[in-house]
């Protein structure tokens, strides 16, 4: 017997709330690691481990706020929750992998093309698995050649999300390339939910596991709070915002009206006008320069 699949059971509320957490998470991830690659002086690791754990929670945080709109009309739905977690971690761990390695190796094509596939694979290996977690009176069935799509759309998400996070800088260029990693996640996800179809058990039976109400709602609350507190440390470092300035405002006292430039001196304490000069002087002849000894002083 199959299943009756509704997965907008709470109509636009669940995809939009989805899409905007793919958003965040995405968008903190792209800064973190802009902010990496641009500033030598940032402790790397750390805003890189910090990119790959917003963007892990913001994937993982949508694609379970949208499956609180996935109801089957004949079943109920629980949820493992040991397997949930582990997508989680999985995410965490498999975007970092990605994001690590186009973070120490540049926007080489060898290496968004290697991280950029490990990412998306990860990003599918967390909505399937988190599918797995899924407890039920019958059997999840899956369309081939709707799951492959799905993959293919994770792994080009994936590599774009990394090249935007290495190649544009700039605050807007970078909330334009969040918005689009948002709409790639989300259609990943919903591409991915549309090859499944569900075939009851002839049986009566109770689905093992917990109920969404007691084991989605607390597990959504830990990711949104990190999710917040990254916000806030964005929020609180300029550079990470805006981006390296490409520009340096002069030195005060230059820019006041009647104030001379200071003349720049070099190591040995020479104007920098003078160490530039390098055309050789003409030495004094011999004949001024005896004149000038017989002059009587």
């Amino acid at each position: 017997m199959q299943g009756t699949v509704d997965g907008f059971s709470y109509g636009l509320v669940t995809p939009v709330a989805a899409y905007l957490m793919a958003c965040l998470g995405g968008a903190l991830g792209l800064r973190c690691t802009t902010r990496s690659v641009r500033n030598r002086r940032s402790f790397k690791p750390g805003w890189l481990a910090l990119g790959a754990t917003a963007i892990g929670s913001g994937i993982w945080t949508m694609h379970f706020v949208a499956m609180m709109g996935f109801t089957v009309a004949e079943a109920p739905i629980s949820y493992d929750r040991t397997t949930t977690f582990a997508s989680l971690a999985v995410a965490i761990v498999m975007v970092g992998i990605g994001i690590f390695i186009v973070g120490y190796r540049g926007a080489t094509p060898m290496a968004l093309v290697t991280g950029g596939t490990i990412t998306g694979l990860g990003v599918a290996t967390m909505h399937y698995l988190g599918m797995a977690g899924m407890r039920l009176d019958g059997q999840l069935e899956y369309d081939t050649l709707t799951v492959a799509l799905s993959v293919v759309i994770a792994v080009v998400a994936a590599t774009s999300a990394l090249w935007a996070a290495v190649s544009v800088h700039g605050f807007l260029a970078s909330l334009g390339a969040s918005l689009v990693m948002g709409i790639a996640v989300s259609g990943m996800h919903y591409t991915g939910m549309a090859a499944v179809s569900v075939h009851l058990h002839t049986a009566a039976g109770s689905a093992g596991g917990d109920e969404p109400a007691t084991l989605l709602a607390p597990m959504l609350v830990g990711p949104v709070v990190f999710l917040l507190l990254a916000g806030v440390v964005v929020m609180f470092d300029p550079l990470l915002v805006m981006g390296e300035p490409d520009w340096r405002p002069l030195d005060a006292a230059a820019m006041r009206p009647g104030v001379p430039a200071q003349r720049t001196r070099t190591a040995n304490g020479q104007p920098t006008a003078w160490a530039a000069d390098r055309s050789p002087r003409r030495e004094p002849s011999r004949s001024r320069q005896g004149s000038r000894d017989r002059w009587p002083r």
